[in-house]
């Protein structure tokens, strides 16, 4: 079973960037981040809508553990790449701690990181598995799914970000540097790209060489944070007045 595991995992497409994987996985997930939270505030029963729910969560959530069982049994899982210290892969576990026990802070944090990293996501993904490998789904999972759960919720649930929240998301976004950061330097890993940049190429390439492309990106996240908050108060504030 190792071997077949072990096989299955490095025996794969290559991703392609802007390939017709990564276009329907895009049109995929504006269709869903629009229709699926809308559609359920105004059709589904709250019964359903708490279903809903509750399958969202636990897709975002499951696909991490799933795919650090699969490297366990390959015998490949290594401290250096399959620990929960990307920004996603955290998100992805703390997703049900912030929704589920209505968490209000740690929600504000999820929903601040999310949709400020929605973009680079979803037009330059960090993924080299194409469709329809576990690991390409697993990326889908790890950071559409994500945002479309949070939206879901904001919509649906009408969970609110607040300014304070974005203040929260950001001393929250530097706590997990400094602990990524310090971790990175003692096991010589590159988590959360804070050692180099990633292989596949991303926005940070527009950023600078390191270190300067770390101290960019937090003015570049506090922008998107800001923007976040502006694009939901004013979509908030236009849908309440139709």
């Amino acid at each position: 079973m190792r071997d077949q595991v072990s096989r299955y995992l490095n025996d794969y497409e290559p991703f392609h960037l802007f390939g017709i994987s990564h276009w329907i996985s895009i049109i995929l997930f504006f269709l869903a981040a629009f229709f699926l939270p809308f559609f359920a505030k105004k059709f589904f029963s709250r019964s359903l809508k708490n279903i809903t729910s509750y399958f969202l969560v636990f897709f975002v959530f499951i696909n991490f553990p799933i795919w650090v069982l699969l490297e366990i049994i390959a015998g490949s899982f290594d401290l250096k790449l399959h620990l929960p210290l990307h920004l996603c892969r955290f998100a992805n576990l703390a997703l049900p701690f912030a929704v589920l026990n209505k968490n209000g802070v740690l929600f504000q944090v999820l929903f601040y990181w999310g949709v400020s990293a929605m973009f680079q996501a979803i037009f330059t993904p960090d993924i080299t598995h194409d469709f329809p490998h576990f690991h390409y789904f697993r990326f889908i999972a790890a950071h559409h799914l994500l945002v479309i759960t949070i939206i879901y919720y904001v919509v649906v649930f009408d969970f609110k970000p607040t300014i304070s929240g974005l203040k929260s998301a950001f001393i929250a976004l530097n706590v997990f540097l400094i602990i990524v950061l310090i971790f990175n330097m003692i096991f010589e890993s590159n988590y959360f790209w804070l050692m180099d940049k990633p292989p596949a190429g991303s926005l940070l390439d527009l950023m600078g060489p390191w270190p300067w492309y770390i101290f960019v990106g937090e003015f570049v996240a506090l922008i998107h944070f800001y923007a976040a908050y502006f694009l939901y108060y004013t979509l908030n504030k236009r849908f309440k007045a139709i």
